[in-house]
Protein backbone atom coordinates (compact mmCIF):
# COMPACT_ATOMS: atom_id res chain seq x y z
CA UNK A 1 0.00 0.00 0.00
CA UNK A 2 2.98 2.48 0.65
CA UNK A 3 3.91 2.15 -3.36
CA UNK A 4 0.88 3.80 -3.93
CA UNK A 5 0.57 5.85 -1.72
CA UNK A 6 4.07 7.46 -2.56
CA UNK A 7 3.29 7.31 -5.78
CA UNK A 8 0.14 9.68 -5.85
CA UNK A 9 2.00 12.20 -3.33
CA UNK A 10 4.57 12.04 -6.18
CA UNK A 11 2.46 13.03 -8.91
CA UNK A 12 0.42 15.56 -5.73
CA UNK A 13 4.09 17.28 -5.92
CA UNK A 14 4.45 17.22 -9.31
CA UNK A 15 1.27 18.68 -10.51
CA UNK A 16 1.82 21.68 -7.69
CA UNK A 17 5.22 22.15 -9.41
CA UNK A 18 3.58 22.16 -12.67
CA UNK A 19 1.19 24.92 -11.84
CA UNK A 20 3.72 27.03 -10.21
CA UNK A 21 5.97 26.52 -13.57
CA UNK A 22 3.42 27.82 -15.65
CA UNK A 23 3.05 31.07 -13.59
CA UNK A 24 6.62 31.56 -13.07
CA UNK A 25 7.19 31.81 -17.01
CA UNK A 26 4.58 33.83 -17.49
CA UNK A 27 5.06 36.44 -15.36
CA UNK A 28 8.84 37.05 -16.61
CA UNK A 29 7.28 37.20 -20.58
CA UNK A 30 4.40 39.66 -19.00
CA UNK A 31 6.73 41.78 -17.09
CA UNK A 32 9.53 41.65 -20.41
CA UNK A 33 7.01 42.95 -22.78
CA UNK A 34 4.89 45.03 -20.93
CA UNK A 35 7.61 47.27 -19.10
CA UNK A 36 9.05 47.55 -22.78
CA UNK A 37 5.65 48.36 -24.33
CA UNK A 38 6.01 50.59 -21.43
CA UNK A 39 9.18 52.75 -22.52
CA UNK A 40 11.61 50.77 -20.18
CA UNK A 41 15.01 50.65 -21.92
CA UNK A 42 16.71 46.69 -22.01
CA UNK A 43 18.96 47.55 -19.20
CA UNK A 44 16.00 48.32 -16.74
CA UNK A 45 14.18 45.70 -17.93
CA UNK A 46 16.99 43.94 -16.66
CA UNK A 47 18.04 45.39 -13.94
CA UNK A 48 14.10 44.28 -12.80
CA UNK A 49 14.92 40.50 -12.19
CA UNK A 50 18.60 41.13 -10.40
CA UNK A 51 16.68 40.67 -7.59
CA UNK A 52 15.11 37.74 -8.62
CA UNK A 53 17.59 35.85 -8.74
CA UNK A 54 19.81 37.40 -5.63
CA UNK A 55 17.00 36.70 -3.34
CA UNK A 56 17.07 32.61 -4.68
CA UNK A 57 20.35 32.59 -3.07
CA UNK A 58 19.50 33.59 0.16
CA UNK A 59 15.88 31.45 -0.22
CA UNK A 60 17.32 28.52 -0.78
CA UNK A 61 19.88 29.01 1.88
CA UNK A 62 17.47 29.74 4.46
CA UNK A 63 14.54 27.45 2.90
CA UNK A 64 16.51 24.18 3.71
CA UNK A 65 16.74 25.19 7.03
CA UNK A 66 12.98 25.81 7.31
CA UNK A 67 11.95 22.77 5.14
CA UNK A 68 13.79 20.39 7.36
CA UNK A 69 12.37 22.44 10.56
CA UNK A 70 8.83 22.79 9.32
CA UNK A 71 8.24 20.14 6.53
CA UNK A 72 8.41 20.97 2.66
CA UNK A 73 4.50 20.77 2.47
CA UNK A 74 4.83 24.03 4.27
CA UNK A 75 7.83 25.57 2.91
CA UNK A 76 6.29 24.27 -0.79
CA UNK A 77 3.04 26.08 -0.13
CA UNK A 78 4.67 28.78 2.01
CA UNK A 79 6.24 29.55 -2.06
CA UNK A 80 3.01 29.84 -4.07
CA UNK A 81 1.13 31.81 -1.39
CA UNK A 82 4.06 34.44 -1.91
CA UNK A 83 3.83 34.20 -5.99
CA UNK A 84 0.03 34.45 -5.52
CA UNK A 85 0.93 37.89 -3.82
CA UNK A 86 3.65 38.87 -6.28
CA UNK A 87 1.42 38.43 -8.87
CA UNK A 88 -1.26 40.63 -7.57
CA UNK A 89 1.18 43.44 -6.51
CA UNK A 90 2.04 44.19 -10.20
CA UNK A 91 -2.25 44.66 -10.96
CA UNK A 92 -1.40 48.32 -9.31
CA UNK A 93 -2.24 51.27 -11.31
CA UNK A 94 0.77 51.97 -13.97
CA UNK A 95 1.95 55.12 -11.57
CA UNK A 96 2.79 53.07 -9.28
CA UNK A 97 5.32 50.68 -11.21
CA UNK A 98 8.32 51.84 -10.39
CA UNK A 99 11.90 50.49 -11.37
CA UNK A 100 12.24 49.57 -7.15
CA UNK A 101 8.47 48.47 -6.69
CA UNK A 102 8.82 46.25 -9.85
CA UNK A 103 11.88 44.64 -8.28
CA UNK A 104 10.96 44.25 -5.22
CA UNK A 105 7.73 42.40 -6.47
CA UNK A 106 10.09 40.40 -8.19
CA UNK A 107 12.13 39.99 -5.03
CA UNK A 108 8.84 37.96 -4.03
CA UNK A 109 8.52 36.08 -7.13
CA UNK A 110 12.42 34.98 -6.91
CA UNK A 111 11.77 33.77 -3.13
CA UNK A 112 8.60 32.06 -4.11
CA UNK A 113 10.02 30.36 -7.06
CA UNK A 114 12.83 28.59 -4.94
CA UNK A 115 11.11 28.16 -2.06
CA UNK A 116 8.57 25.67 -4.30
CA UNK A 117 11.24 24.23 -6.37
CA UNK A 118 14.12 23.33 -3.04
CA UNK A 119 10.69 21.55 -1.50
CA UNK A 120 9.21 19.82 -4.33
CA UNK A 121 13.28 18.24 -5.45
CA UNK A 122 13.42 17.01 -1.44
CA UNK A 123 10.27 15.57 -1.46
CA UNK A 124 10.77 13.04 -4.01
CA UNK A 125 13.99 11.67 -2.21
CA UNK A 126 11.54 11.40 0.92
CA UNK A 127 8.89 9.55 -1.16
CA UNK A 128 11.25 7.26 -2.47
CA UNK A 129 12.98 4.28 -0.27
CA UNK A 130 16.76 4.22 0.14
CA UNK A 131 17.44 1.74 -2.04
CA UNK A 132 15.76 2.39 -4.96
CA UNK A 133 17.95 4.59 -6.98
CA UNK A 134 17.12 3.91 -10.36
CA UNK A 135 13.83 5.06 -9.48
CA UNK A 136 15.16 8.28 -7.70
CA UNK A 137 16.92 9.11 -11.04
CA UNK A 138 13.79 8.19 -13.06
CA UNK A 139 11.32 10.31 -10.90
CA UNK A 140 13.45 13.56 -10.51
CA UNK A 141 14.42 13.55 -14.32
CA UNK A 142 10.41 13.61 -14.67
CA UNK A 143 9.68 16.36 -12.47
CA UNK A 144 12.90 18.23 -13.17
CA UNK A 145 11.98 18.09 -17.33
CA UNK A 146 8.96 18.55 -17.07
CA UNK A 147 9.48 21.75 -15.10
CA UNK A 148 11.47 23.18 -17.77
CA UNK A 149 8.91 22.11 -20.56
CA UNK A 150 6.26 24.06 -18.89
CA UNK A 151 8.69 26.94 -18.35
CA UNK A 152 8.76 27.26 -21.58
CA UNK A 153 4.90 26.93 -22.32
CA UNK A 154 4.82 29.48 -19.61
CA UNK A 155 6.26 32.02 -21.76
CA UNK A 156 3.76 31.53 -24.45
CA UNK A 157 0.86 31.37 -21.73
CA UNK A 158 2.38 34.81 -20.74
CA UNK A 159 2.10 36.24 -24.24
CA UNK A 160 -1.01 35.11 -25.21
CA UNK A 161 -3.09 36.12 -21.79
CA UNK A 162 -1.21 39.52 -22.50
CA UNK A 163 -2.68 39.98 -25.81
CA UNK A 164 -6.16 38.77 -24.93
CA UNK A 165 -6.91 40.14 -21.91
CA UNK A 166 -4.54 42.80 -20.94
CA UNK A 167 -2.00 43.36 -18.45
CA UNK A 168 -4.13 43.29 -14.93
CA UNK A 169 -6.48 40.60 -15.95
CA UNK A 170 -3.44 37.75 -17.12
CA UNK A 171 -1.89 38.84 -13.67
CA UNK A 172 -5.42 38.23 -11.60
CA UNK A 173 -6.12 34.89 -13.45
CA UNK A 174 -2.68 33.11 -13.23
CA UNK A 175 -3.10 34.22 -9.22
CA UNK A 176 -6.33 32.84 -9.44
CA UNK A 177 -5.20 29.12 -11.32
CA UNK A 178 -2.21 29.08 -8.28
CA UNK A 179 -4.71 29.36 -5.27
CA UNK A 180 -6.89 26.77 -6.04
CA UNK A 181 -3.63 24.43 -6.42
CA UNK A 182 -2.40 25.53 -3.00
CA UNK A 183 -5.67 24.28 -1.63
CA UNK A 184 -5.50 21.33 -3.30
CA UNK A 185 -2.30 20.32 -3.07
CA UNK A 186 -2.38 21.02 0.43
CA UNK A 187 -4.87 18.93 1.42
CA UNK A 188 -4.04 15.98 -0.60
CA UNK A 189 0.21 16.03 0.91
CA UNK A 190 0.70 14.99 4.12
CA UNK A 191 1.64 17.73 6.56
CA UNK A 192 5.19 15.94 7.98
CA UNK A 193 6.49 15.64 4.19
CA UNK A 194 10.15 16.21 4.76
CA UNK A 195 10.56 17.57 8.35
CA UNK A 196 13.47 16.63 10.05
CA UNK A 197 13.16 14.18 12.96
CA UNK A 198 15.65 16.52 14.94
CA UNK A 199 15.41 20.28 15.28
CA UNK A 200 18.54 21.18 12.62
CA UNK A 201 20.31 24.17 14.19
CA UNK A 202 20.73 27.47 11.44
CA UNK A 203 24.24 26.48 11.45
CA UNK A 204 23.81 23.42 9.65
CA UNK A 205 22.35 25.21 6.32
CA UNK A 206 26.30 25.19 5.27
CA UNK A 207 26.80 21.47 3.92
CA UNK A 208 29.65 19.66 6.06
CA UNK A 209 29.74 16.87 2.82
CA UNK A 210 32.53 17.19 0.50
CA UNK A 211 30.63 15.69 -2.35
CA UNK A 212 28.07 17.56 -2.11
CA UNK A 213 30.25 20.80 -1.91
CA UNK A 214 32.17 19.79 -5.20
CA UNK A 215 28.55 19.01 -6.47
CA UNK A 216 27.45 22.63 -5.87
CA UNK A 217 30.47 24.06 -6.33
CA UNK A 218 30.47 22.46 -10.05
CA UNK A 219 26.29 23.63 -10.26
CA UNK A 220 27.19 27.12 -10.11
CA UNK A 221 29.95 27.19 -12.79
CA UNK A 222 27.60 25.58 -15.17
CA UNK A 223 24.33 27.44 -14.72
CA UNK A 224 26.73 30.55 -15.21
CA UNK A 225 28.29 29.56 -18.29
CA UNK A 226 24.51 28.65 -19.85
CA UNK A 227 23.51 32.01 -18.49
CA UNK A 228 26.19 34.49 -19.63
CA UNK A 229 25.14 33.59 -23.06
CA UNK A 230 21.64 32.64 -23.43
CA UNK A 231 20.11 35.38 -20.70
CA UNK A 232 20.84 38.59 -22.20
CA UNK A 233 23.29 38.36 -24.80
CA UNK A 234 21.57 35.52 -27.33
CA UNK A 235 18.69 37.18 -27.42
CA UNK A 236 19.75 40.55 -27.77
CA UNK A 237 22.05 39.08 -31.17
CA UNK A 238 19.26 37.54 -32.68
CA UNK A 239 17.13 40.72 -32.14
CA UNK A 240 19.90 43.40 -33.12
CA UNK A 241 22.67 41.59 -35.34
CA UNK A 242 20.51 39.34 -36.73
CA UNK A 243 17.17 40.70 -37.33
CA UNK A 244 14.83 38.76 -35.92
CA UNK A 245 11.49 39.80 -34.65
CA UNK A 246 10.67 39.97 -31.05
CA UNK A 247 8.23 37.16 -31.61
CA UNK A 248 10.24 35.06 -33.34
CA UNK A 249 13.12 35.39 -30.39
CA UNK A 250 10.86 34.56 -27.93
CA UNK A 251 9.28 31.63 -29.59
CA UNK A 252 12.71 30.24 -30.64
CA UNK A 253 13.22 30.64 -26.92
CA UNK A 254 10.57 29.09 -25.35
CA UNK A 255 10.31 26.21 -28.15
CA UNK A 256 14.71 25.93 -26.94
CA UNK A 257 13.69 25.51 -23.37
CA UNK A 258 10.15 23.09 -23.92
CA UNK A 259 12.70 20.53 -26.15
CA UNK A 260 15.22 21.02 -23.09
CA UNK A 261 12.86 19.65 -20.49
CA UNK A 262 11.68 17.17 -22.82
CA UNK A 263 14.98 15.51 -23.17
CA UNK A 264 15.91 16.03 -19.07
CA UNK A 265 12.36 13.74 -18.57
CA UNK A 266 13.62 11.57 -20.99
CA UNK A 267 17.07 11.56 -19.64
CA UNK A 268 16.73 8.22 -17.90
CA UNK A 269 15.70 6.86 -21.30
CA UNK A 270 18.18 7.73 -23.37
CA UNK A 271 20.98 6.95 -20.97
CA UNK A 272 19.29 3.53 -20.29
CA UNK A 273 18.77 3.20 -17.05
CA UNK A 274 16.87 0.26 -15.09
CA UNK A 275 17.56 -1.33 -12.66
CA UNK A 276 21.26 0.56 -12.02
CA UNK A 277 21.44 4.35 -11.37
CA UNK A 278 24.04 7.05 -13.21
CA UNK A 279 27.21 8.08 -11.18
CA UNK A 280 29.27 11.04 -10.91
CA UNK A 281 31.32 9.60 -13.90
CA UNK A 282 28.42 10.25 -16.27
CA UNK A 283 28.12 13.76 -14.93
CA UNK A 284 31.75 14.04 -15.86
CA UNK A 285 31.18 12.65 -19.16
CA UNK A 286 28.57 15.43 -20.19
CA UNK A 287 30.41 18.28 -18.71
CA UNK A 288 33.49 17.43 -21.14
CA UNK A 289 31.54 17.12 -24.41
CA UNK A 290 29.61 20.64 -23.42
CA UNK A 291 33.11 21.88 -23.50
CA UNK A 292 33.83 20.93 -26.88
CA UNK A 293 30.46 22.40 -28.14
CA UNK A 294 31.07 25.49 -26.68
CA UNK A 295 34.72 26.03 -28.61
CA UNK A 296 33.11 24.36 -31.37
CA UNK A 297 30.90 26.88 -31.65
CA UNK A 298 32.89 29.85 -30.69
CA UNK A 299 35.32 29.15 -33.15
CA UNK A 300 32.61 28.90 -35.43
CA UNK A 301 31.61 32.14 -35.42
CA UNK A 302 35.18 33.22 -36.34
CA UNK A 303 34.59 31.72 -39.56
CA UNK A 304 32.60 33.16 -42.43
CA UNK A 305 29.93 30.29 -42.16
CA UNK A 306 26.08 31.77 -41.18
CA UNK A 307 26.03 32.74 -37.80
CA UNK A 308 22.34 32.18 -37.74
CA UNK A 309 23.20 28.13 -38.62
CA UNK A 310 25.89 27.98 -36.40
CA UNK A 311 23.92 29.26 -33.21
CA UNK A 312 20.62 27.53 -33.90
CA UNK A 313 22.33 24.18 -34.59
CA UNK A 314 24.85 24.98 -31.52
CA UNK A 315 22.80 26.03 -29.18
CA UNK A 316 20.53 23.07 -29.96
CA UNK A 317 23.38 20.86 -29.48
CA UNK A 318 24.56 22.53 -26.22
CA UNK A 319 20.61 22.36 -25.06
CA UNK A 320 20.45 18.14 -25.15
CA UNK A 321 23.48 17.96 -23.59
CA UNK A 322 23.24 20.25 -20.80
CA UNK A 323 19.52 18.73 -20.34
CA UNK A 324 21.61 15.33 -19.71
CA UNK A 325 23.80 17.07 -17.79
CA UNK A 326 21.19 18.81 -15.36
CA UNK A 327 19.28 15.89 -15.13
CA UNK A 328 22.39 13.97 -13.81
CA UNK A 329 22.62 16.64 -11.31
CA UNK A 330 19.99 16.79 -9.76
CA UNK A 331 20.06 13.05 -9.37
CA UNK A 332 23.12 13.25 -7.88
CA UNK A 333 22.59 15.79 -5.11
CA UNK A 334 19.77 13.77 -3.83
CA UNK A 335 21.59 10.81 -3.83
CA UNK A 336 24.58 12.12 -2.07
CA UNK A 337 22.01 13.32 0.43
CA UNK A 338 20.67 11.22 3.81
CA UNK A 339 16.62 11.50 3.73
CA UNK A 340 16.71 13.26 7.01
CA UNK A 341 18.69 15.82 5.98
CA UNK A 342 17.56 16.31 2.19
CA UNK A 343 15.87 19.66 2.65
CA UNK A 344 19.10 21.02 3.94
CA UNK A 345 21.71 19.89 1.30
CA UNK A 346 19.13 20.41 -1.57
CA UNK A 347 18.90 23.52 -0.16
CA UNK A 348 22.35 24.76 0.14
CA UNK A 349 22.99 22.99 -3.70
CA UNK A 350 19.98 25.00 -5.41
CA UNK A 351 21.65 28.19 -3.45
CA UNK A 352 24.99 28.07 -5.99
CA UNK A 353 22.76 26.81 -8.94
CA UNK A 354 20.70 30.85 -8.01
CA UNK A 355 24.12 32.18 -7.26
CA UNK A 356 25.68 30.61 -10.84
CA UNK A 357 22.49 32.05 -12.54
CA UNK A 358 22.43 35.52 -10.63
CA UNK A 359 26.86 35.42 -11.79
CA UNK A 360 25.59 34.57 -15.75
CA UNK A 361 22.98 37.38 -15.84
CA UNK A 362 25.35 39.93 -14.68
CA UNK A 363 28.30 38.48 -16.80
CA UNK A 364 26.24 38.33 -19.56
CA UNK A 365 24.90 41.73 -20.18
CA UNK A 366 28.33 43.24 -19.30
CA UNK A 367 30.14 40.81 -21.70
CA UNK A 368 27.98 41.05 -24.34
CA UNK A 369 28.56 44.89 -24.18
CA UNK A 370 32.35 44.79 -24.02
CA UNK A 371 33.06 42.16 -26.14
CA UNK A 372 29.80 40.76 -27.84
CA UNK A 373 28.65 37.10 -28.08
CA UNK A 374 31.82 35.42 -29.02
CA UNK A 375 33.38 37.17 -25.71
CA UNK A 376 30.56 35.49 -24.10
CA UNK A 377 30.86 32.32 -25.48
CA UNK A 378 34.47 32.36 -24.23
CA UNK A 379 33.68 33.72 -20.35
CA UNK A 380 31.13 30.54 -20.78
CA UNK A 381 33.44 28.25 -22.14
CA UNK A 382 35.93 29.33 -19.32
CA UNK A 383 33.08 28.89 -16.79
CA UNK A 384 32.20 25.02 -17.99
CA UNK A 385 36.15 24.21 -17.73
CA UNK A 386 35.92 25.16 -14.16
CA UNK A 387 33.00 23.02 -13.64
CA UNK A 388 34.66 20.16 -15.43
CA UNK A 389 37.86 20.20 -12.85
CA UNK A 390 35.50 20.64 -10.14
CA UNK A 391 33.33 17.47 -11.22
CA UNK A 392 36.92 15.50 -11.18
CA UNK A 393 36.48 15.56 -7.44
CA UNK A 394 33.18 13.90 -7.25
CA UNK A 395 33.19 10.42 -5.70
CA UNK A 396 31.73 7.60 -8.36
CA UNK A 397 30.29 5.93 -5.87
CA UNK A 398 26.64 7.03 -4.68
CA UNK A 399 26.52 5.26 -1.52
CA UNK A 400 26.72 7.48 1.70
CA UNK A 401 29.44 6.59 3.19
CA UNK A 402 30.82 10.16 3.87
Amino acid sequence: MAAPISFRNYLTVTGGYWAFTLTDGAIRMLVVLYFHQLGYSPFQVAILFVFYEFFGIVTNLVGGWLGARLGLNVTMHLGMLLQVFALLMLTVPNTWLSVPFVMLAQAFSGIAKDLNKMSAKASVKTLVPANADARLFKWVAILTGSKNALKGMGFFLGAVLLEWFGFRVALLILAGGLFVTLIITFLLLPHELGKSKAKPKFSKVFSNSAPINWLSAARFFLFGARDIWFVVALPVFLSEVLGWSFTQVGGFLALWVIGYGIVQASAPVLLRIKQRAPNARAAQLSVFSLLIILISITLSLGQNWSPEIVIVVGLLIFGVVFAINSALHSYLILAYADHDSVALKVGFYYMANAGGRLAGTVLSGWGYQQYGLEGCMWLSTGFVLIALLLSLFLPISNKRSY
